[in-house]
């Protein structure tokens, strides 16, 4: 067989196979687009686990008519524009592939109005032809995406979807991790007809706490050690769980952010693993939320088809600066158990 060029909707369905997983990395791609656009309030609705209905509705900035077709191209994104972004990035999205990829297995259709526009627009396209179609439409600023049949035209990879409870578990968790991530933002989510999550926006100063505890459960709320670190460029916040009264259940809650970027970072996990090992000997995992901040030229998060993970420019330096954080916190609370024991 000859090299050739591939048609765009195969090249489009190949992309697929890296960023859509399954229905939940869908809900994850789109709610992330509806934050990029500076959404207050998301609502997520859900049919048959997402291998029917995925619909996201926000009330952020909305997509131009004139750029609603090229928002389904591949490659075609407002949030970088040279290589010297990309070494800087704030936003979640970046490489413009997702709406293309979703679109090739589904069938997808795009409303959306900007604060300018007297009306709202609709673009429609399929896997089959990649054909985008555009049309006027009701729709208050902001944007509804709607992902109908996932992997309709590719029978192969819906044949791998579990069942609608598993594939519903893992969106629920999705949801869980951005709402960790966002405080400031309302999120709905319902399945088949049914509300299932409502997490309330916490407002500018006002108690995380109970957001908090909605997510990650009161057990580890009572056990959550707050922690506020700086050096540098650097900031840490967020909550470690007490170590000496952790269960292996509440071990399970492990959430980390970079940037406002939800991470499975293995430095990260060992920095706080071997924090408490020091402090306290303990064997089993720390359960924790933390967050940290840094010099977005000094991490590359273009190193992940998901973005999962990220590359730390000076890891040795990160991984000490979480250490000492979190045996910080753990030192004062066994300074204060001792106090309290006299």
């Amino acid at each position: 067989m000859p090299i050739q060029v591939l048609p765009p909707q195969l090249a489009n369905q190949i992309a697929a196979g890296e960023v859509v997983e399954r229905p939940a990395s869908v809900v994850k791609e789109l709610v992330e687009n509806s934050l990029d656009a500076g959404a207050t309030r998301i609502d997520i609705d859900i049919e048959r686990g997402g291998a029917k209905l995925i619909r996201i509705r926000d009330n952020g900035c909305g997509i131009k008519k004139d750029e609603l077709a090229l928002a389904l191209a591949r490659h075609a994104t407002s949030k970088i524009a040279s290589l010297d972004d990309l070494e800087a990035i704030i936003s979640l999205g970046f490489r413009g592939e997702a709406l293309a990829s979703i679109s090739s297995v589904s069938r997808l259709t795009l409303t959306s109005r900007t604060a300018e526009q007297q009306e709202a627009w609709q673009a429609y396209a399929e896997g089959r032809d990649m054909n985008v179609t555009v049309k006027p439409a009701a729709h208050p600023v902001g944007t509804t995406l709607e992902v109908l049949d996932l992997f309709y035209n590719t029978p192969a990879r819906r044949k791998f979807l579990r069942t609608e409870k598993t594939e519903f578990s893992h969106i629920d968790e999705i949801i869980r991790r951005i709402a960790l991530a966002r405080f400031d933002v309302t999120i709905n989510l319902s399945h088949n007809g049914k509300i299932v999550r409502q997490y309330r926006a916490v407002p500018e100063g006002g108690q995380k706490e109970r957001r908090l505890g909605a997510i990650c459960g009161t057990a580890f709320l009572e056990q959550a050690l707050a922690i506020e670190w700086q050096h540098g460029d650097l900031t840490l916040r967020g909550w470690v769980a007490d170590p000496n009264h952790t269960t292996p259940a509440l071990a399970e809650i492990q959430y980390c952010y970079v940037n406002g970027r939800m991470m499975r970072d293995r430095l990260i996990n060992h920095a706080i693993r071997q924090a408490c090992e020091d402090k306290l000997g303990a064997d089993q995992q720390p359960a924790f939320v933390l967050y940290l901040e840094i010099d977005p030229h000094q991490v590359d998060v273009n190193v992940h088809p998901a973005k999962h993970e990220v590359r730390f420019h000076q890891s040795r330096l990160v991984h000490d600066f979480i250490y000492q954080g979190v045996l910080s916190v753990l030192q004062q609370q066994l300074e204060n158990a001792a106090t309290a024991g006299r």
